[in-house]
């Protein structure tokens, strides 16, 4: 099993997004969070919690694991 440093998680925010047909900022008004929240969480530079992962997966009618997937770096 690979360390937790060794683990990345990469997500499919931005497509759902657009999916959907939804801005940064209407997504995040939906799930109370901020536009920039949204945008660092697109970008792989902030990993949600779990409530707001499963705030999103709620939101867009799919598991967790369509959205969000660990990434094992080699």
């Amino acid at each position: 099993m690979k360390r937790l440093k060794d683990l990345a998680v990469q997500n499919r925010l931005k497509v759902e997004r657009a999916e959907n047909d939804l801005t940064q900022d209407q997504l995040a008004k939906k799930i109370g969070v901020s536009r920039q929240t949204i945008n660092s969480i697109e970008k792989n530079r902030y990993v949600p919690s779990t409530i707001l992962a499963l705030k999103l997966s709620e939101l867009f009618k799919k598991p967790v694991n369509k959205i969000f997937t660990l990434d094992e770096n080699d």
